[in-house]
């Protein structure tokens, strides 16, 4: 049996190196705990970025997949399954939206999102064909296709990759009057997240979210929101825009909603705005299968019946207070919601990767974000002497 610098080697080797992940290699799991090949026991408190707020291998979950891997696992659309609508019908239901469109990837929901923003300006709203515009914030993260880089302003996620698709246009986020001043007769859509996850957890001020989708009521423009990461009991609701008035008219979701067993994603939306898709408009063979439908009615009735959402906003409350009081020379601020913080680190201290490394050292998996940036995101299922056990590992690391 290979060793974890074997593999590593192994991997270094043979794979493309578009990551740079911590120096751990994990080969068992169990809720919100993970080992390595030579068996030392981590606390995973980054939840591959929120697909697991379920926690690994949940038995429901599982037992879902298992049994219908075992009876009907692809048709493709092109046929009818006996799990689809079920699903469709759940999720749905969960939302409160009329009509959902199955993917695969966050990245795959995003850009079908920025499709039917666009065809509904089209169609509905009446812009000339080719000119919506969609306004996006800067520090966004929508995904990595060519399009949705092409309207990041991080640099490096657009270094050689161009030429990018046009009508996006970047405002500053948590800014009512740059939005304000942004739309134009050729705006479709606003795209945000109500969080800002990968930029280093940026919360905005309370109300900007009802102002913002005020503001895109009254100027006919969709407001969109991607909940991919802070969805699904994340934040301390089942979607974080349930903190205001801020019901999206496209709401995206991925991540969890595979309860880390299976990669689904989805738009959902009106009646009136999905009807812009007519057969043959969009597609995915993989969209909708029936083993991602039957993992994701499991995963649902999981974050309901556990009651995930009001785990993570008591145990959230908790930590966050915690790690206040650590009061680290360090630490410039704690901030987020839920069980989604950051722990943002002084220049001056250096990056946050370095505290990421010792961490793991004390058997805490956490990986650093937009440079300065400790992200904790441990499973929605952990228990809380499991967060008290971290919290005197995390002090340890911070004091130092």
């Amino acid at each position: 049996m290979l060793n974890s610098f074997q593999l590593i080697e192994l991997a270094e080797r043979y794979s493309a190196r578009n990551y740079h992940p911590l120096p751990v290699v994990i080969s068992k799991a169990d809720g919100a705990w993970v080992w390595d090949v030579e068996g030392n026991k981590y606390l995973d408190m980054l939840s591959s970025y929120s697909a697991l707020n379920q926690g690994h291998l949940h038995p429901r979950i599982v037992k879902a997949l298992t049994e219908q891997a075992q009876k009907l696992t692809l048709t493709s659309r092109a046929f009818h399954n006996d799990v689809f609508g079920p699903f469709c019908e759940l999720l749905c239901g969960m939302t409160g939206q009329d009509k959902v469109l199955l993917m695969n990837t966050g990245t795959e929901a995003v850009e079908t999102a920025i499709k039917a923003c666009r065809k509904w300006g089209h169609k509905v709203k009446g812009i000339e064909n080719g000119e919506a515009e969609i306004i996006v914030c800067d520090n966004n993260f929508h995904g990595r296709t060519t399009s949705i880089v092409g309207f990041s302003s991080e640099a490096q996620y657009r270094e050689g990759f161009g030429p990018f698709a046009p009508g996006f246009k970047l405002i500053p986020y948590d800014d009512i009057n740059a939005l304000e001043k942004a739309i134009t007769p050729n705006t479709a859509g606003f795209l945000l997240e109500p969080i800002q996850g990968e930029a280093g957890i940026i919360v905005p001020s309370e109300g900007y979210l009802s102002k913002a989708k005020e503001i895109c009521s009254k100027h006919e423009v969709l407001f969109i929101l991607d909940e991919i990461q802070t969805g699904l009991g994340r934040t301390g609701r089942l979607f974080c825009y349930e903190y205001e008035d801020a019901r999206p008219d496209i709401l995206i979701v991925g991540k969890a909603l595979g309860g880390g067993c299976y990669p689904i994603s989805a738009i959902l939306s009106s009646q009136r705005i999905m009807s812009v898709f007519t057969p043959g408009d969009h597609g995915s063979t993989f969209g909708g299968n029936p083993l991602a439908c039957a993992v994701g009615i499991a995963s649902l009735r999981v974050i309901l019946d556990e009651k995930l959402p009001e785990r993570a906003a008591e145990l959230g409350a908790f930590f966050k207070k915690r790690l206040t009081e650590l009061g680290s020379r360090h630490v410039e601020e704690i901030r987020g919601k839920g069980l989604l913080l950051g722990v943002y680190i002084k220049e001056s201290s250096g990056t946050a990767r370095p505290f990421c490394e010792a961490l793991m050292k004390e058997g805490i998996l956490a990986k650093e974000t937009h440079g300065q940036v400790i992200r904790f995101a441990p499973p929605l299922v952990i228990k809380r002497e499991d967060l008290e056990w971290a919290l005197v590992k995390i002090e340890k690391v911070l004091s130092v």
